[in-house]
């Protein structure tokens, strides 16, 4: 069954023995941050304990009485399983297999074979509902962000940081939901930053919104605006006596079941809706309501809404901001939130994460994306065996992936496949190996590479969009990509020299060694 909220999936963890409560009092300034960095770092190599250390549940925050954080709910293996309700991420990756493998019914005998397959289907769709315990408290007006326990988590940020909020918009142009993962700097009790980056989903629905106010001669303001992801300088970009651009209705949640906070952190086309993705992942659809003031559906089970909207015609300055990278992203110009309503539970339990030098708890998340979309990028690149997103390569900094190799150039042709998909554009590097190679072992990995590799003839570069947290571009946001080809080079790629065996032992020998291990008494 699938977890019906967040309560649900915090009691499974206790269950399981994968959560700490913590009963003394902690502060969300810095203090926070410290304890959790040194859980998500404990165990792993040479340690007792499972790396990733447990979640944590802070019941005791200094300055909020009755507040409770949980932080960590995905930062091991076991509970990326757990909140996906499988016993390996590759389970995930078979059904959406099944799914692409589907041929059209040739008879009345396949119609009646698909039934099973459609009447899942059935759970994906979201349903809207009437009313849900994110409604349990309504606050119009007399709220604040800060009546929540938000971090600042280091010491150089600009701020508190939400962290971890599910940010919902609508496609002006197609009326499909988009649900999100984007940072908000909060800059007082009813403003926030809204940190899309200018390649997300979220910040096209907002360009789109500028162009239609700018089709609808929605004030002189609107023509300045439409370029206003590229600008800098901060505040308004309107002059004096200027008319507003218009609005962009946003509503953000904060505290889902872990289904649906982990779908708005993948991949996604952009017509798929995370909310149906959740539905796929959870075997069960999520439950929207409607908002108070805005024209939105937000998840009913989640444990605070806030809903506002972005001003078309404002940036301020965000950040800076302490970065997965492990080094702070630095301040730019964005989009500013308002808000105009808070909902939430009673006694609402927030829901955070940190983010920093790995291994941390979104490592283990950028891992199960990659498990889990393998499959979609076969189906770009049928020729794809096997892919490692190393957590130390923060996600975009270096993919390994295994080839079945058929032809010569074929490791520059999936290169450049690669950084034609979607977030995978932003890839700083990619090693390509042969089928043979386990990239899941660095130490094979660079071996054999490093090993394959002429460097002057098989590293090849780039020019094109990087992520905007690369603090190492020529230019924000624009930059350059290495692949490496460390395949097998064939003599129709210009090698014409022998290529040697790799060193392995007959089978015949090592069967010997096998059956005589015990008596040698080495171990």
């Amino acid at each position: 069954m699938a977890y019906n909220d967040l309560r649900d999936w915090i009691a499974a963890l206790e269950n399981a023995g994968e959560l700490k409560r913590v009963s003394a009092e902690v502060d969300p300034i810095l203090e926070i941050t410290e304890i959790t960095d040194r859980v998500s770092k404990s165990g792993g190599r040479g340690s007792q304990r499972a790396p990733g250390g447990p979640a944590l549940l802070f019941e005791n925050v200094k300055g909020h009485p009755g507040a409770k954080v949980l932080i960590n709910q995905f930062g091991s293996e076991r509970r990326m399983q757990m909140a996906l309700e499988v016993r390996s991420l590759d389970e995930i990756a078979s059904r959406i297999r099944q799914f692409m493998d589907v041929k059209s019914p040739q008879g009345i005998l396949d119609k009646i074979k698909m039934l099973p397959m459609l009447a899942d289907m059935g759970k994906f769709f979201p349903k809207t509902v009437a009313g849900g315990p994110c409604k349990e408290v309504i606050k119009k007006d007399n709220f604040s962000l800060l009546d929540f326990p938000v971090l600042q988590c280091w010491p150089k940020d600009a701020g508190r940081f939400i962290t971890l909020p599910c940010v919902i918009t609508r496609d002006p142009k197609t009326g499909k939901r988009n649900v999100g993962v984007y940072r908000m700097q909060i800059y007082d009790g009813r403003t926030a930053g809204m940190h899309w980056q200018r390649q997300k989903i979220g910040a096209e629905h907002y360009r789109e919104a500028l162009r239609r106010a700018h089709a609808a001669g929605e004030g002189s303001g609107a023509a300045l605006a439409v370029d206003i992801m590229a600008r800098s300088g901060g505040g308004s970009v309107l002059a004096a006596g200027e008319r507003p651009a218009g609005k962009m209705e946003v509503a953000v949640a904060i505290g889902t079941d872990p289904a649906l906070t982990f779908s708005a952190i993948v991949p996604a086309p952009p017509d798929v809706e995370e909310y149906m993705i959740a539905g796929f992942l959870r075997q069960s659809p999520v439950e929207l309501v409607k908002c108070e003031t805005v024209n939105l559906e937000v998840p009913a089970n989640a444990e605070i809404i806030l809903e506002g909207y972005v001003s078309l015609d404002e940036l301020r300055t965000e950040g800076p901001f302490g970065d997965h990278t492990g080094f702070y992203s630095l301040e730019d110009e964005y989009p500013v939130f308002h808000v105009t309503c808070i909902t939430h539970r009673s006694n609402p339990i927030y829901a955070t994460t940190i983010v920093g030098k790995p291994p941390m708890e979104d490592g283990w998340m950028g891992k199960a994306v990659e498990r889990i979309f393998l499959p979609l990028m076969k189906l770009t690149i049928p020729e794809l065996v096997d892919v490692n997103l190393p957590i130390e390569g923060i996600f975009h900094n270096l993919m390994i992936v295994s080839i079945k190799k058929s032809y010569a150039g074929q490791a520059r042709k999936v290169m450049n496949a690669i950084w034609s998909l979607g977030q995978a554009m932003f890839t700083k590097c990619i090693i390509v190996v042969d089928e043979d190679v386990n990239v899941q072992d660095i130490a094979e990995v660079t071996l054999k590479a490093l090993n394959h590799i002429d460097p002057e003839r098989d590293i090849q570069f780039t020019l094109g969009p990087v992520d905007s947290r690369d603090h190492a571009s020529r230019l924000p946001n624009f930059g350059s990509k290495m692949g490496i080809d460390a395949t097998r080079k064939w003599a129709a790629e210009g090698f014409t020299r022998p290529w040697p065996d790799e060193i392995l032992m007959d089978a015949k020998t090592k069967a010997a060694v096998d059956r005589r291990w015990k008596e040698l008494g080495i171990e």
